[in-house]
Protein backbone atom coordinates (compact mmCIF):
# COMPACT_ATOMS: atom_id res chain seq x y z
CA UNK A 1 0.00 0.00 0.00
CA UNK A 2 1.34 3.43 -0.95
CA UNK A 3 1.93 6.39 1.29
CA UNK A 4 -1.15 8.38 2.32
CA UNK A 5 -1.79 11.55 0.36
CA UNK A 6 -1.84 14.60 2.65
CA UNK A 7 -3.03 18.03 1.53
CA UNK A 8 -1.56 20.95 3.49
CA UNK A 9 -2.93 24.49 3.61
CA UNK A 10 -3.07 27.41 6.04
CA UNK A 11 -4.12 31.04 6.46
CA UNK A 12 -0.78 32.67 7.34
CA UNK A 13 0.46 32.24 3.80
CA UNK A 14 2.75 29.80 2.03
CA UNK A 15 5.93 31.46 3.36
CA UNK A 16 5.00 31.23 7.07
CA UNK A 17 7.10 29.27 9.56
CA UNK A 18 4.06 27.36 10.73
CA UNK A 19 3.29 25.76 7.39
CA UNK A 20 6.96 24.89 6.86
CA UNK A 21 6.99 22.98 10.16
CA UNK A 22 3.70 21.28 9.28
CA UNK A 23 4.94 20.24 5.83
CA UNK A 24 8.12 18.77 7.29
CA UNK A 25 6.10 16.83 9.88
CA UNK A 26 3.72 15.46 7.24
CA UNK A 27 6.59 14.44 4.94
CA UNK A 28 7.57 11.85 7.54
CA UNK A 29 4.08 10.34 7.26
CA UNK A 30 3.00 10.52 3.64
CA UNK A 31 3.08 12.20 0.25
CA UNK A 32 2.48 15.91 0.69
CA UNK A 33 0.82 18.41 -1.63
CA UNK A 34 0.57 22.06 -0.58
CA UNK A 35 -2.01 24.57 -1.76
CA UNK A 36 -1.85 27.72 0.36
CA UNK A 37 -2.54 31.45 0.09
CA UNK A 38 0.16 33.60 -1.48
CA UNK A 39 -0.29 36.17 1.32
CA UNK A 40 -1.62 36.21 4.90
CA UNK A 41 -5.36 35.55 5.15
CA UNK A 42 -5.90 35.56 8.92
CA UNK A 43 -9.43 36.31 10.10
CA UNK A 44 -10.96 35.56 6.71
CA UNK A 45 -13.23 32.89 8.16
CA UNK A 46 -14.95 30.84 5.47
CA UNK A 47 -14.86 33.56 2.83
CA UNK A 48 -14.61 32.46 -0.81
CA UNK A 49 -13.71 34.40 -3.93
CA UNK A 50 -16.71 34.95 -6.21
CA UNK A 51 -16.23 38.47 -7.61
CA UNK A 52 -12.59 38.33 -8.62
CA UNK A 53 -10.11 36.12 -10.42
CA UNK A 54 -8.31 33.24 -8.73
CA UNK A 55 -4.70 32.69 -9.68
CA UNK A 56 -2.69 29.56 -8.97
CA UNK A 57 1.06 29.25 -9.45
CA UNK A 58 3.52 26.46 -8.76
CA UNK A 59 6.02 27.12 -5.99
CA UNK A 60 9.41 25.56 -5.26
CA UNK A 61 9.45 26.77 -1.66
CA UNK A 62 9.36 23.22 -0.23
CA UNK A 63 12.06 20.84 -1.40
CA UNK A 64 10.64 17.67 -2.90
CA UNK A 65 7.01 18.74 -2.38
CA UNK A 66 4.45 19.69 -5.01
CA UNK A 67 3.32 23.14 -3.87
CA UNK A 68 1.04 25.84 -5.23
CA UNK A 69 0.33 29.38 -4.07
CA UNK A 70 -3.16 30.76 -4.59
CA UNK A 71 -4.44 34.33 -4.56
CA UNK A 72 -7.61 33.23 -2.79
CA UNK A 73 -8.72 32.50 0.75
CA UNK A 74 -7.97 29.33 2.74
CA UNK A 75 -11.35 27.88 1.74
CA UNK A 76 -10.55 28.71 -1.90
CA UNK A 77 -7.26 26.85 -1.56
CA UNK A 78 -8.93 23.64 -0.42
CA UNK A 79 -11.60 23.92 -3.10
CA UNK A 80 -9.13 24.40 -5.94
CA UNK A 81 -6.86 21.72 -4.51
CA UNK A 82 -9.62 19.10 -4.49
CA UNK A 83 -11.30 20.00 -7.76
CA UNK A 84 -8.31 21.03 -9.88
CA UNK A 85 -4.86 20.20 -8.46
CA UNK A 86 -5.93 16.78 -7.14
CA UNK A 87 -8.96 16.25 -9.36
CA UNK A 88 -8.02 12.64 -10.09
CA UNK A 89 -6.88 11.82 -6.55
CA UNK A 90 -8.53 11.90 -3.14
CA UNK A 91 -6.52 13.15 -0.13
CA UNK A 92 -6.39 10.76 2.81
CA UNK A 93 -6.01 13.71 5.17
CA UNK A 94 -6.17 17.50 5.00
CA UNK A 95 -4.20 19.51 7.55
CA UNK A 96 -4.14 23.27 8.02
CA UNK A 97 -1.70 25.45 9.97
CA UNK A 98 0.29 25.62 12.09
CA UNK A 99 -1.40 28.92 12.86
CA UNK A 100 0.45 31.62 14.80
CA UNK A 101 -2.23 32.44 17.38
CA UNK A 102 -5.08 30.81 19.25
CA UNK A 103 -8.16 29.45 17.53
CA UNK A 104 -9.90 28.28 20.69
CA UNK A 105 -13.53 28.97 21.57
CA UNK A 106 -15.42 31.45 19.36
CA UNK A 107 -12.28 32.23 17.35
CA UNK A 108 -13.00 29.10 15.32
CA UNK A 109 -15.69 31.08 13.46
CA UNK A 110 -13.24 33.75 12.32
CA UNK A 111 -10.31 31.46 11.66
CA UNK A 112 -9.02 30.97 8.15
CA UNK A 113 -6.97 28.04 9.45
CA UNK A 114 -10.06 26.22 10.63
CA UNK A 115 -12.09 27.25 7.59
CA UNK A 116 -9.61 25.37 5.39
CA UNK A 117 -10.13 22.29 7.57
CA UNK A 118 -13.90 22.70 7.66
CA UNK A 119 -14.02 23.16 3.88
CA UNK A 120 -12.29 19.78 3.62
CA UNK A 121 -14.85 18.28 6.01
CA UNK A 122 -17.62 19.69 3.80
CA UNK A 123 -16.08 17.66 0.99
CA UNK A 124 -16.14 14.53 3.15
CA UNK A 125 -12.39 14.56 3.78
CA UNK A 126 -10.76 13.94 7.18
CA UNK A 127 -9.32 17.25 8.34
CA UNK A 128 -7.38 18.84 11.19
CA UNK A 129 -6.61 22.49 11.88
CA UNK A 130 -3.52 23.13 14.03
CA UNK A 131 -2.95 26.37 15.96
CA UNK A 132 -0.35 27.52 18.47
CA UNK A 133 -1.58 29.82 21.24
CA UNK A 134 1.31 32.23 20.74
CA UNK A 135 0.97 35.21 18.39
CA UNK A 136 4.68 35.86 17.99
CA UNK A 137 6.02 35.25 14.50
CA UNK A 138 9.12 33.82 16.20
CA UNK A 139 7.16 31.55 18.56
CA UNK A 140 8.69 28.22 19.53
CA UNK A 141 7.13 25.40 17.49
CA UNK A 142 9.34 22.38 18.08
CA UNK A 143 7.51 21.26 21.22
CA UNK A 144 4.28 20.65 19.26
CA UNK A 145 5.74 18.52 16.44
CA UNK A 146 5.37 15.14 18.21
CA UNK A 147 1.70 15.88 18.88
CA UNK A 148 1.11 17.01 15.27
CA UNK A 149 2.52 13.72 14.01
CA UNK A 150 0.66 11.63 16.58
CA UNK A 151 -2.71 13.23 15.83
CA UNK A 152 -2.21 12.96 12.06
CA UNK A 153 -1.30 9.27 12.36
CA UNK A 154 -4.29 8.57 14.59
CA UNK A 155 -6.57 10.30 12.08
CA UNK A 156 -5.14 8.25 9.20
CA UNK A 157 -5.30 4.94 11.05
CA UNK A 158 -8.61 5.29 12.90
CA UNK A 159 -10.46 7.94 10.92
CA UNK A 160 -12.40 11.08 11.74
CA UNK A 161 -16.22 11.02 11.55
CA UNK A 162 -17.49 12.25 8.17
CA UNK A 163 -18.29 15.95 8.25
CA UNK A 164 -16.09 16.62 11.27
CA UNK A 165 -12.88 18.68 11.42
CA UNK A 166 -10.66 18.62 14.48
CA UNK A 167 -9.72 22.01 15.96
CA UNK A 168 -6.37 21.40 17.65
CA UNK A 169 -4.74 24.11 19.77
CA UNK A 170 -1.32 23.89 21.39
CA UNK A 171 -0.18 25.76 24.49
CA UNK A 172 2.83 28.03 24.04
CA UNK A 173 6.28 26.80 25.03
CA UNK A 174 6.50 26.74 28.83
CA UNK A 175 9.02 25.57 31.41
CA UNK A 176 7.21 22.25 31.89
CA UNK A 177 6.45 19.79 29.06
CA UNK A 178 2.93 19.59 27.63
CA UNK A 179 0.91 17.36 29.96
CA UNK A 180 -1.06 15.53 27.27
CA UNK A 181 -4.14 15.82 25.04
CA UNK A 182 -7.68 16.73 26.08
CA UNK A 183 -10.62 16.02 23.76
CA UNK A 184 -13.09 18.64 24.89
CA UNK A 185 -15.73 21.18 23.91
CA UNK A 186 -15.43 24.72 22.66
CA UNK A 187 -15.38 27.16 25.57
CA UNK A 188 -18.29 29.55 26.05
CA UNK A 189 -16.42 32.79 25.47
CA UNK A 190 -16.45 35.81 23.16
CA UNK A 191 -14.56 38.87 22.08
CA UNK A 192 -15.82 42.10 23.63
CA UNK A 193 -14.93 44.57 20.90
CA UNK A 194 -13.99 48.20 21.25
CA UNK A 195 -13.50 50.60 18.35
CA UNK A 196 -10.74 53.17 18.70
CA UNK A 197 -11.62 56.29 16.71
CA UNK A 198 -8.58 57.79 15.00
CA UNK A 199 -7.66 60.28 12.28
CA UNK A 200 -5.17 59.91 9.45
CA UNK A 201 -2.69 62.68 8.45
CA UNK A 202 -5.34 64.14 6.14
CA UNK A 203 -7.87 64.51 8.94
CA UNK A 204 -10.04 61.64 7.73
CA UNK A 205 -11.59 59.51 10.44
CA UNK A 206 -10.98 55.77 10.68
CA UNK A 207 -11.45 53.06 13.29
CA UNK A 208 -9.14 50.43 14.76
CA UNK A 209 -10.84 47.40 16.25
CA UNK A 210 -9.56 46.28 19.64
CA UNK A 211 -11.10 44.63 22.68
CA UNK A 212 -10.75 41.85 25.20
CA UNK A 213 -11.46 38.14 25.27
CA UNK A 214 -14.10 37.26 27.87
CA UNK A 215 -14.38 33.65 29.06
CA UNK A 216 -17.66 32.66 30.72
CA UNK A 217 -16.64 29.04 31.41
CA UNK A 218 -16.32 27.73 34.96
CA UNK A 219 -15.71 24.04 34.24
CA UNK A 220 -12.74 22.06 32.98
CA UNK A 221 -14.06 20.25 29.88
CA UNK A 222 -13.25 23.03 27.42
CA UNK A 223 -10.40 24.20 25.22
CA UNK A 224 -9.61 27.37 27.17
CA UNK A 225 -9.09 25.36 30.37
CA UNK A 226 -6.96 22.82 28.53
CA UNK A 227 -4.59 25.44 27.10
CA UNK A 228 -4.36 27.33 30.40
CA UNK A 229 -3.38 24.07 32.12
CA UNK A 230 -0.76 23.12 29.51
CA UNK A 231 -2.72 20.49 27.58
CA UNK A 232 -3.30 20.18 23.85
CA UNK A 233 -6.99 20.79 23.17
CA UNK A 234 -8.86 18.81 20.50
CA UNK A 235 -12.38 20.01 19.68
CA UNK A 236 -14.36 18.05 17.04
CA UNK A 237 -16.21 20.65 14.92
CA UNK A 238 -19.08 20.24 12.48
CA UNK A 239 -20.55 22.66 9.99
CA UNK A 240 -24.26 22.06 10.76
CA UNK A 241 -25.20 25.18 12.76
CA UNK A 242 -28.83 24.18 13.22
CA UNK A 243 -30.26 24.49 16.72
CA UNK A 244 -32.70 21.56 17.22
CA UNK A 245 -34.02 23.12 20.44
CA UNK A 246 -34.85 26.36 18.63
CA UNK A 247 -36.66 24.46 15.86
CA UNK A 248 -38.93 22.92 18.47
CA UNK A 249 -39.45 26.16 20.42
CA UNK A 250 -40.22 28.32 17.39
CA UNK A 251 -42.44 25.67 15.75
CA UNK A 252 -44.53 25.30 18.90
CA UNK A 253 -44.80 28.91 20.08
CA UNK A 254 -44.65 31.19 17.04
CA UNK A 255 -47.74 32.04 14.99
CA UNK A 256 -47.33 31.63 11.25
Amino acid sequence: MGKPLILVSNDDGITSRGIRVLVEAMQSIGEVVVVAPDSPQSGMGHAITIGDTLRLEKSDIFKGVAAYECTGTPADCVKIAKHYVLKDRRPDLVVSGINHGSNTSISVLYSGTMSAAIEAALEGLPAIGFSLCDYSSEAELEHVIPFVKQLAKEALQKGIPVGVALNVNFPPKRDEPIKGVKVCKQAHAKWQEEFDERYDPYGRRYFWMAGNFVNFEVGENNDEWAIANNYVSVVPCQYDLTSPAAIETISESWDF
